[in-house]
């Protein structure tokens, strides 16, 4: 009897657990450009199930993913940023893998513009990558959750690289 309590109510949860998530809106994103592209897929295939302690959410849009709430959003196939002034960053993990972002803290990104963002897009790699970061994330260090994903954004080929100032010297 109490073997069919505990799985009655194991069972319960799971239902409701998957029952709430089912109701979970889609964070509503628009397509990138090139969202089609064949690596995008290849590149959502390598991404973490969830991200900075969120877990994954769907998404209304192609080659998109998204975690948490307010949701950290990505989406493979935007418009690669040319040469720019704007802060450009090299993250690099344990195992090598290196990717440049240009960096750009903007209250007009993402799902939830005008609360406070931080824009990450990949420099170099056709097609780019783009990380939207809620500030609720950013803590200390928003350069970790793009250690998370640099694994899988890594499968681009990168053609250009960051300058740093002492380059342009």
């Amino acid at each position: 009897m109490a073997r069919r309590a505990v799985v009655s109510v194991l069972g319960g949860a799971l239902l409701a657990s998957t029952v709430l998530g089912a109701c979970a809106s889609p964070v509503g994103l628009d397509p990138a450009p090139d969202a089609s592209a064949p690596i995008c897929a290849e590149v959502l295939r390598a991404l973490p199930g969830s991200l900075a302690g969120a877990e994954r959410r769907e998404t209304t849009s192609q080659a998109s993913r998204a975690w948490g709430d307010p949701p950290i959003t990505l989406r493979c196939g935007v418009e690669p940023p040319g040469p720019t002034t704007d802060r450009c960053i090299t993250v690099e993990a344990a195992d090598g893998t290196s990717i440049d972002w240009v960096v750009a803290e903007n209250d007009d990104v993402g799902p939830d513009a005008g609360s406070g963002q931080f824009a990450f897009t990949t420099y170099g790699r056709v097609p780019a990558v783009e990380v939207v970061v809620p500030v609720e994330y950013a803590g200390d260090d928003a350069t970790s959750l793009l250690l998370d994903v640099g694994t899988a954004v890594g499968v681009i080929p990168q053609d250009r690289e960051c300058l740093s100032l002492d380059d342009v010297s």
